[in-house]
């Protein structure tokens, strides 16, 4: 049976001939500069208008607040959202403007995305994403992000790298901010509203839920100030763009004045606790019509 175990092996490399390594071609390694032609880009356009904006206005209803915030910021800008859902990135793509969706790279994991050729072309074509390894902060996720900028494009990136795993948010991590902080880009914070309800984790098809996008005031990089300060105050933001959402711009902003902001990342408690103060799940009985007495924390 020698000859199957020929066939099975891989060639040997002669002797005196150096052995050239493999070079991957997937996950953080995917070359997505192909997907930032004009070509790549009109295969986007038909659909992001052809299928996503109407699924997301079917689905989601969504409700759009501080898009004049945008107005007068010209250029490549990081937009940084909270992240709950794979929805997220359908309804940001429906909903920030044009100047800006048309050159638009996603951050995307890329342990998720790019897993293999298939995935990441598709990954690439139709959501414009990039790949960036979310368990640390390499150097050619740096790159990847970088060279995107450079390009003359903005990003889309969720700084809480991954959805949230019990419906609070996760802090920021300074990846975004790093990025930021190395190309000179602003950061728009943005708040999302819903989409956990509308795509679920764990589910595969979206159900109808009411959804919001709340846009903030470009943020810049202070001179004295380090990444890490920087993804902490980006953070805070989104939290006073949430509270503006729920109370109205002026209690919002008399909170954030006072420091008493809403934080959106849930009491330090343990998980089920944590899972109680989000009140009960869409679908299900109100706290008030409920006999279950729920815990004060």
């Amino acid at each position: 049976m020698n000859w199957l175990r020929f066939i099975a092996e891989p060639p040997a490399t002669p002797r005196g001939i150096e052995k050239r390594e493999k070079v991957p071609t997937t996950g953080v390694h995917y070359d997505t500069r192909w997907a930032r032609t004009p070509l790549a880009k009109a295969v986007r356009e038909v659909g992001v208008y052809g299928f996503m904006k109407p699924a997301v206005k079917l689905y989601g209803s969504p409700r759009v607040i501080g898009v004049d915030r945008l107005d007068k910021v010209d250029g490549p800008v990081l937009f940084a959202a909270n992240h709950h859902s794979h929805a997220d990135t359908s309804l940001l793509l429906a909903t920030i403007p044009t100047a800006f969706r048309r050159k638009l790279s996603i951050v995307a994991a890329a342990d998720y995305f790019f897993p293999n050729q298939l995935a990441a072309t598709a990954s690439a074509l139709f959501l414009g994403a990039i790949p960036i390894e979310r368990q640390k902060l390499s150097k050619l996720s740096i790159a990847n992000a970088l060279e995107a900028i450079a390009s003359g494009h903005s990003l889309l990136v969720f700084p809480e790298g991954g959805r949230s795993p019990d419906g609070w948010s996760q802090r920021h991590r300074p990846g975004a901010a790093f990025v930021a902080k190395r190309s000179g880009v602003p950061v728009i914070p943005v708040y999302l509203d819903g989409t956990g309800s509308l795509l679920p984790k764990g589910q595969n098809w979206p159900k109808r839920a009411r959804c919001a996008v709340v846009f903030g005031d470009p943020l810049r990089l202070e001179a004295d100030e380090d990444a890490r300060a920087f993804a902490a105050r980006i953070e805070a933001r989104i939290n006073e763009l949430a509270d503006e959402f729920a109370s109205g711009w002026w209690q919002a902003r008399r909170k954030a004045h006072a420091n008493t902001t809403p934080i959106l990342n849930g009491p330090e408690v343990g998980a089920w606790r944590r899972r109680w103060a989000l009140g009960p799940k869409p679908g299900q009985k109100s706290v008030a019509s409920s006999s279950k007495r729920w815990p004060r924390l």
